[in-house]
């Protein structure tokens, strides 16, 4: 079954970008803007997740650095839901301190539409 998956990735400066490319062209992804895009995905495994299966087909084509973080968000039993699938959320964003709420450590996130 295809599932409708937004991606979006930060590989560093020295990131595998030639393999995420070809990655992505081989997943038809539409460009979305600077290092992201969406694709339908329909490689999944049966006794794994989408996330699982996502991480695990990208693992196998892209050689990650400890720094490369890549987020996807996709549907999930009528949610929205978003989690990193390789590394995590920075500890300070480049906005943070400009507005008044409170930072959170949440690792997934989970949307209402």
């Amino acid at each position: 079954m295809k599932k409708f998956v937004l991606l979006s990735f930060d590989l560093g400066i020295d990131g595998d970008y030639e393999n995420m490319y070809a990655w992505l062209d081989d997943h038809d992804a539409k460009e979305c803007g600077e290092s992201v895009a969406w694709f339908h995905f329909d490689d999944c495994d049966e006794e794994q997740s989408l996330e699982q299966s996502l991480k695990s087909s990208l693992d196998e084509a892209v050689e990650f650095s400890d720094r490369a973080r890549v987020y996807i968000l996709h549907r999930s039993n009528g949610k929205i839901k978003g989690k990193f699938i390789f590394g995590r959320r920075k500890k300070r964003a480049p906005w943070t301190g400009f507005g008044r709420r409170e930072e959170s450590d949440e690792v997934e996130d989970h949307f209402e539409i």
